[in-house]
């Protein structure tokens, strides 16, 4: 009899999806209207738990799982799980570290590419016709170069050194932020957030947000200054979004990035109708190669757990 995995987001590659589905018993929970009747008749059943890293699996739900052993994240972030509480049931919670990276690095340096360059605005202005319309040169405001900027990173992990290798390679000086100091690196080490922002012409952040709220704020922001730009492809909670909203209106930074926000899908109304920002829908990691290694690695800790093993990704045992 194959293991019963409770599916809690889609996986959008059809491969893994397929290879989920020979493996093991698999209940799409997201698909399921009476949640109730499933646990009660099947909830002692279920071994593994698949989920995202935006959905993560509450306290309450892995309470009615007497038998869980494991909770694979297609993703990163864990602070949609309570991770104490799996702990002490000896649960493991696995994420996907290190498949992201890449991709999540070069979508940052292309928001800021475009923040920089104006091309969401520029790409809108031709396909609307107002090239035909408005054919000088001064119609479309000059935009700003990004090879040489001095660029902030805020989290020195996998994603701020990737990020770093390619903002190096368009001549920028490169100084981040973190908890301490990375003997490894040669970059210039700035202990405190504001310092940073105002010896920055872009501050990218990269950091984790499991414990981290609000820490780009209003002083930061005025740090930053009119001529900066804030690139988000870390979590949307890491950036005050009143003061960003405010900061953004009153033309305080010269524009933004972002990937992520604090209260996904809805973004604030004032950043949508500001051409100065530039938005995705939280899809940094949003490539075939990038969700096919994800998948797999989520395939891999599912088998090491149920074969009793301790999972190489596991985060908490």
């Amino acid at each position: 009899m194959k293991p019963t995995v409770l599916q809690l987001s889609p996986i959008l590659i059809p491969s893994v999806s397929q290879k989920l589905n020979e493996l093991y018993e698999v209940h799409k929970y997201f698909e399921i209207d009476d949640k109730e009747a499933f646990l009660a008749k099947h909830a002692a059943d279920v071994h593994g738990v698949v989920s995202g890293g935006h959905t993560g699996i509450s306290k309450a739900l892995m309470e009615r799982l007497p038998n869980l052993k494991v909770v694979a994240v297609n993703g990163v972030g864990t602070d949609a799980v309570d991770m104490a509480y799996a702990k002490s049931r000896g649960i493991h919670v696995t994420a996907t570290f290190g498949a992201l990276t890449e991709d999540v690095a070069d979508l940052a340096i292309g928001l800021l590419l475009t923040s920089c360059r104006g091309i969401c605005a520029g790409d809108r202005f031709v396909r609307e016709g107002n090239w035909v319309k408005f054919p000088s040169p001064t119609a479309i405001p000059l935009s700003r170069r990004f090879s040489g900027m001095r660029v902030g990173i805020v989290g020195m992990g996998r994603v701020g050194r990737a990020v770093a290798i390619r903002a190096a390679a368009f001549g920028c000086p490169i100084q981040y932020t973190d908890l301490k100091k990375m003997d490894d690196l040669s970059y210039g080490f700035v202990p405190d957030l504001i310092e940073l922002a105002h010896q920055s012409d872009a501050l990218i952040l990269c950091a984790a947000a499991d414990k981290a709220e609000g820490i780009v704020n209003a002083k930061v922001l005025d740090a930053l200054g009119k001529d900066g730009f804030l690139i988000n492809i870390a979590r949307g909670k890491l950036v005050n979004e009143v003061d960003l909203v405010e900061a953004v209106k009153a033309g305080k930074i010269a524009g933004a990035g972002l990937d992520v926000f604090v209260d996904e899908p809805n973004v604030p109304e004032a950043l949508l109708q500001n051409d100065s920002v530039v938005m995705q829908a939280h899809r940094a990691s949003a490539t075939w190669e990038t969700r096919t290694a994800m998948g797999n690695m989520v395939l891999d800790s599912l088998a090491q757990a149920l074969s009793g093993k301790r999972p190489e990704m596991s985060l908490t045992t």
